[in-house]
């Protein structure tokens, strides 16, 4: 598109769509915001390229980089020593992933400690960090807020080393350049510490997340860092005919976004030259944001599986206007830069070329690789006593249920056992197994005999043996009834009283 006019009708247009989609990011009162970018010449500290980029953000792991050089300032200084023992504590071994998974009371050297948390980003060796130099998590976030302003950053403000999620920890891209130049002048020894492609701890590789290494030429640098709030960050150095560069892109919805954006940046930078009307990192206008906007529903969307900070990984979120994405409303006309500022549609179909073969660097726990060697085998043996611990624990627990089951089954079957014999005896003895009350027969009367003869009461639960008839029955007797076989046992007893009945009528 060589048209300028069409050129910057586009970027209008493109603009103003943007915009309306970024309101969903508004800070306060401060309207819409845009992801911060900066590109910045290390040698000069001039700007190329910046937007938003004095906006307050949450920086995630690439806090490590001011825990990285204020550790390095205490060597400077003499207080320590790169082969000072850092300590593992109860804390820092509960701190989440990233992490080494040390337990408590392992020791490692300072040297080793940095080189794990530039590249693995572990949470728990930076936690450690800060309690072994500065006496506690406080005390060490009190000597990066010393350290920041002695070195001109504005907008930083630090609270933990690890850069775990902290609504009071905030920086800007402006203030990372400048952390990012401060290291690389100030320890010009240590600058290999930032391009490690890979550690080795005993048979484990770990890569470095930083995805420029070992695929975008001349990259030799920095950190990354993700958390939901902040979305992707990146400080990155690439060199390139002996011209120094700095690239920093914050709030991407994937690693894949923010690597290809940060190569585009450095492409378009690496193109460009910096006269003397460029602006520098001190004359960049502060920001109108008051506090840093939360990309936590945009970057993780409970839908999709969760972001992480290595790999090539897809790109997290939608890619339309409302999300996550930068745009540049007057971006100059070079193509690298149109492509970096676009939105993220503009970047489905493109990678970086694979990344060149690791070369790891070892690291261990201990004084020396001897001492690790030792610690890590008796580690071994201990986590192996332990699991033998657990599984005979678990083995126990099922047996014990299985027992418990079995003499619950057994006590039934006894029961069960039981009740028969009683309800045989109970039968034989003639008991009804049917409550007296419950009765289904109702008590009856047995008419008399003969008139005026006393009442024989019939005994409903039993019925009798058999039917006794009388020898003679007078015709005014009434119809022969069911009597009791006890009462009827005796028939010339029972035909006395009758006569003697009709005797004393006759009378």
């Amino acid at each position: 598109m060589s048209n300028p006019l069409l050129r910057r009708s586009l970027s209008r247009r493109l603009a103003l769509g943007f915009a309306a989609g970024l309101g969903l990011f508004g800070a306060g009162s401060a309207g819409a915001v845009t992801a911060p970018i900066l590109v910045v010449e290390v040698d000069s500290g001039k700007v190329i390229y910046a937007q938003g980029a004095t906006d307050p953000w949450f920086p995630a792991s690439i806090t490590k980089l001011m825990t990285t050089y204020v550790a390095l300032d205490l060597v400077r200084q003499g207080k320590v020593s790169m082969d000072s023992l850092i300590t593992i504590s109860p804390a820092a071994a509960a701190e989440p992933p990233s992490k080494m998974g040390f337990r408590p009371g392992t020791q490692l050297t300072l040297d080793n400690a940095l080189k794990i948390i530039m590249v693995k980003s572990a949470n728990d060796v930076a936690w450690a960090i800060g309690e072994s130099l500065g006496g506690s998590v406080e005390g060490f976030a009190a000597l990066m807020n010393d350290t920041a302003r002695r070195i001109g950053m504005h907008e930083s403000r630090w609270t933990n080393p690890n850069g775990l999620p902290d609504a009071r920890q905030w920086t800007s891209a402006r203030d990372m350049a400048v952390l990012g130049r401060a290291l690389i002048r100030d320890f010009p020894d240590s600058r290999g510490l930032f391009s490690i492609s890979a550690i080795q701890f005993g048979k484990s590789i770990m890569a470095n997340h930083n995805g420029l290494l070992g695929r975008y030429p001349g990259a030799d640098g920095m950190k990354t860092g993700f958390i939901c709030s902040g979305g992707f960050n990146v400080v990155s150095s690439a060199t390139r005919n002996g011209r120094h560069l700095i690239t920093v892109v914050m709030g991407q919805p994937s690693a894949r976004e923010r690597d290809l954006k940060a190569s585009d940046l450095f492409d378009y930078g690496f193109g460009q030259s910096t006269g003397w009307t460029a602006q520098t990192l001190d004359s960049l206008p502060a920001s109108a944001i008051s506090e840093p906007p939360d990309l936590r529903p945009y970057i993780c969307d409970r839908k999709k599986p969760m972001p992480v900070d290595e790999g090539p990984g897809a790109i997290a979120g939608n890619t339309d206007s409302s999300n996550a994405q930068i745009l540049a409303a007057a971006a100059p006309p070079g193509s690298a830069l149109a492509l970096a500022t676009l939105n993220n549609g503009a970047l489905r179909g493109r990678a970086l070329p694979p990344r060149a073969p690791l070369q790891p660097i070892p690291v261990w726990i201990g004084r020396d690789p001897a001492e690790g060697a030792l610690a890590l085998t008796a580690q071994a043996e201990a986590d192996k006593a332990e699991r033998a611990q657990a599984q005979a624990a678990a083995r126990k627990t099922r047996l014990d249920a299985v027992a418990a089951r079995r003499e619950a089954a057994k006590d039934a079957r006894q029961a069960k056992a039981g009740a028969k014999p009683e309800a045989k005896k109970a039968l034989a003895r003639g008991k009804s197994a049917v409550p007296s009350t419950a009765s289904a027969y109702a008590p009856a009367e047995a008419t008399p005999l003969l008139e005026g003869a006393p009442k024989l009461k019939v005994n409903t639960l039993h019925k009798p043996s058999a039917k006794v008839q009388p020898k003679a029955q007078p015709k005014t007797a009434k119809p022969e009834a069911k009597v009791d076989t006890k009462a009827v046992a005796k028939p010339k007893q029972a035909a006395k009283p009758a006569r003697a009945a009709k005797a004393a009528a006759e009378e």
